[in-house]
């Protein structure tokens, strides 16, 4: 089974974007002379698994983020929704995270970048996260979508780095045991 592996940014507060998937509290942190290791990150993952609203935030951008292929979890969504200039990179799914991960094993996929609250809670669940890389920015925002939801049981976990920046970003990597 494919390893699935967390790297998000999160308010002080553990929220990884508002209610409406917004992450305008994000963009407005002083952290642009900082090197918190995404691209080192992305070079050691196969593929990107995201929600529909993960995906249709990050269609928001000015430009797509991502060389690597994405699959995007979704029940409302389809190939269709996806733009024309994306179809090569981005396949939409109705899997559920296990089957999906079967799914990506027998196309030789071993390391997967699972993104957005939803998704990483139900991957959570499962068992199918490895390690979480989590960003903790100094900001609080009151209410959002939350990383972490309910669980059915405990997550013990073992903190393996702790890393500061000049902005106040607290960068945490977490093995689940």
């Amino acid at each position: 089974m494919p390893s699935g592996h967390v790297m998000m940014a999160m308010t002080l507060d553990g929220f990884v974007a508002r209610q409406d998937h917004t992450l305008d509290w994000l963009m407005k942190q002083n952290t642009k002379d900082e090197d918190h290791g995404f691209e080192e990150f992305l070079s050691h993952i196969d593929v990107i698994v995201m929600g529909s609203g993960s995906f249709k935030t990050v269609l928001g951008f000015e430009q797509w983020p991502y060389s690597k292929p994405v699959t995007v979890m979704s029940h409302r969504l389809s190939q269709k929704d996806v733009p024309i200039e994306l179809q090569d990179q981005v396949e939409i799914t109705d899997l559920e995270p296990v089957p999906l991960m079967e799914t990506l094993k027998t196309k030789g996929i071993s390391r997967v970048y699972v993104d957005g609250g939803a998704v990483v809670q139900s991957f959570l669940r499962q068992g199918l996260i490895a390690d979480l890389k989590l960003a903790v920015v100094p900001i609080l925002i009151g209410n959002g979508i939350r990383l972490f939801g309910d669980l059915d049981a405990d997550v013990d976990l073992t903190l393996t780095g702790v890393k500061s920046f000049p902005s106040g970003l607290v960068e945490m990597l977490y093995r689940i045991d």
